[in-house]
């Protein structure tokens, strides 16, 4: 069983980004634990109630997935550039120590929204490969209407080299979908359903599947079944 980590600016974010990946390591029988940074509500002016109804939403779509309840870190939203990088990672660090995830999915670094990048940056940051860090795997997701509306900037872009097969857990990350039918939005927009399942279709036919999610893969790093590496003196 894998320890598997989804560090999230916003509620709904893990699910439009890997929610049939999640779907698929809860189904091999690996653990995964969900993050967000903030609530994904305060850029709007809503208060309390609607703060509390986006991660009831988010509770709800765990449960779908399989996953484990989520746990927001409460960062203003929309508003993390703002905040002092060490601050970030500082809290970010806390959690991940908890959790010693040996497989993370989080943000494209190159992505439309402060949030998202700064999501990025920090996890990246805490998650240095340090020899006694239990984290192997680092993959960044894309979210349909922030990913792909960015700049097109040389070295920035989301260019995928793993491709995960979620054409059996289709179904299941639609019903995870719609424990946030708020923010899903009419076609031809990137995040209505038409538009999701467009880009799962599309991701799958770029690799040879059906249906599929794809990820940039930011790290990987293969150690002996000790956790130690082996080095041969040289004469």
């Amino acid at each position: 069983m894998a320890k598997v980590l989804i560090v999230a600016a916003h509620p709904d974010d893990e699910v439009l980004g890997c929610g049939g990946t999640i779907a698929r390591h809860v189904a091999q029988g690996d653990h995964v634990d969900i993050v967000f940074m903030a609530d994904g509500e305060g850029a709007r002016g809503r208060g309390h109630r609607a703060k509390q109804s986006r991660m009831t939403a988010a509770y709800k779509c765990a449960d779908i997935l399989g996953a484990a309840r989520p746990v927001c870190l409460g960062f203003d939203d929309n508003r993390m550039d703002r905040v002092p990088v060490l601050d970030i990672v500082q809290v970010l660090e806390k959690a991940v120590e908890k959790i010693c995830p040996e497989i993370i999915y989080t943000h494209h670094f190159g992505d439309l929204n402060v949030d998202h990048r700064t999501t990025h940056q920090a996890v990246l940051t805490v998650l240095r490969p340090l020899p006694d860090s239990s984290a192997r795997s680092i993959f960044a997701f894309e979210v349909p209407s922030s990913t792909e509306w960015a700049s097109p900037c040389a070295g920035e872009a989301f260019i995928p080299n793993l491709y995960v097969d979620v054409a059996p857990y289709v179904e299941i990350k639609n019903r995870a979908l719609m424990a946030y039918k708020s923010e899903l939005r009419e076609p031809p927009h990137a995040r209505s359903r038409e538009g999701i399942e467009a880009l799962a279709r599309w991701r799958g036919a770029s690799s040879g599947l059906y249906m599929a999610e794809a990820f940039a893969v930011i790290r990987m790093i293969h150690k002996s079944p000790a956790g130690r590496t082996h080095i041969r003196k040289l004469r």
